[in-house]
């Protein structure tokens, strides 16, 4: 059987969450718009998986907004807010190792018309909030910051920043969809506007989402139609998808995280020849251990370690494939040769010791390989 490390992209559906949804894909068939029996029957199951979401996180039903994912969830936060007060000025700030799905927003908020600031990060990728305060205008609308890196997974100072914002009146959004998977986000100790959800991270399925939108926010429909999720977010709810979320996220929390593999794992890693540590040491995702390699291509280990049975990517599954270096990488100073280099593995709740030494002796004898077939791509530590 795989060894599967590579959770950060998309984590297995979980049997108990499966077995909750199934009576919303057979019986409890309605359209939860409905107000015939089969309607109020998935209402229900509707309003209850929002309740149960938003207990978790320490917000009201109403300011949670279900989405098809974590990218349709950093899209209507983004949008939503910055065209709502767009009037009082059209200046975002983000940072420049976001998610693809913030980034390719703000990208898209520039083409029309709107000042986006990337701020930069250390060598760890976390953002100075000194340098986020300092870059707040008076035409400051919105700030995205992520809670946690997808691809070395370093921890954002999302409390410090969320503090300046409110401070600065300016409304903050998190991107929690990575750090959502180890435990609830928390809107108030974040002073967070708008935190990004995804279920399929943390056991649940795919094609389900949410966003936190504290209550009174002002915010811009981006798909228009029905008056479902308050006139926020218009179309038929998926009912059983939604159930299956907040089922996962119950499971989630009631467990602890694999911070002491990951560790280990982190640790037999850097041992090896040419190899470096990418993430801050310690604030970072219980699960998360990136790495740069240098003499190989990441996408040619990642094929290598398929056919010896151990999954994993070279970074982000949105990026993986991009003949460009990643990103993230670039941002944080490594330089774009050894950024070609890099290995994400990330673990899950049911990942052993024994996974994680096979994994390991796996990715040396690999490389190794590599390495001999085009040395004069080595290079040091």
């Amino acid at each position: 059987m795989a060894i599967y490390l590579d959770h950060a992209a998309t984590s297995p559906l979980r049997p108990e969450v499966l077995e909750a949804m199934l009576p919303y894909l057979a019986e409890h068939h309605g359209n939860p718009s409905s107000i015939h029996a089969s309607g109020r029957r998935a209402r229900q199951g509707l309003d209850e998986s929002r309740e149960i979401i938003a207990q978790l996180i320490g917000a009201k039903p109403r300011e949670i907004v279900f989405t098809a994912g974590g990218t349709e969830a950093d899209n209507l936060a983004i949008k939503g807010v910055a065209w709502a007060a767009s009037a009082k000025g059209r200046h975002v700030i983000t940072s420049s190792v976001e998610h693809k799905a913030v980034m390719n927003t703000c990208a898209i908020l520039s083409r029309q018309g709107f000042q986006i600031t990337y701020l930069p990060v250390d060598r760890y990728g976390r953002v100075d909030p000194a340098e986020l305060e300092a870059a707040i205008t008076e035409r400051t609308t919105l700030v995205s910051i992520m809670a946690a890196n997808n691809e070395v997974g370093t921890l954002q100072p999302v409390a410090e920043i969320g503090a300046i914002c409110r401070e600065r009146k300016v409304v903050f959004h998190t991107d929690a969809v990575q750090a959502a998977a180890f435990g609830p986000p928390a809107p108030d100790a974040w002073q967070a506007t708008l935190i990004s959800l995804s279920a399929h991270k943390l056991g649940g399925p795919k094609g389900i989402g949410a966003l936190y939108v504290r209550q009174g926010t002002p915010m811009v429909a981006q798909t228009n139609g029905g008056a479902q999720e308050r006139q926020r977010r218009a179309g038929t709810e998926n009912v059983a998808a939604a159930v299956g979320f907040a089922a996962a996220m119950q499971l989630a929390y009631g467990e602890s995280p694999p911070n002491a593999l990951r560790d280990w794992l982190l640790d037999a890693l850097a041992a090896l020849p040419g190899v470096a540590v990418t993430g801050h040491p310690t604030e970072r995702l219980a699960n998360s251990a990136s790495v740069v390699i240098d003499g190989i291509e990441g996408g040619d280990l990642v094929a290598a370690l398929d056919l010896e049975g151990v999954e994993a990517s070279t970074g982000s599954a949105c990026t993986t494939g991009s003949v460009e270096p990643s990103h993230v990488l670039l941002a944080i100073g490594i330089d774009e040769a050894r950024a070609h280099g890099s290995l994400r593995l990330t673990l899950g709740r049911g990942t052993t010791q024994a996974d994680l030494d096979r994994t390991v002796a796996i990715v040396e004898a690999c490389v190794e390989r590599l390495r001999a077939s085009a040395p004069s791509m080595v290079g040091s530590a």
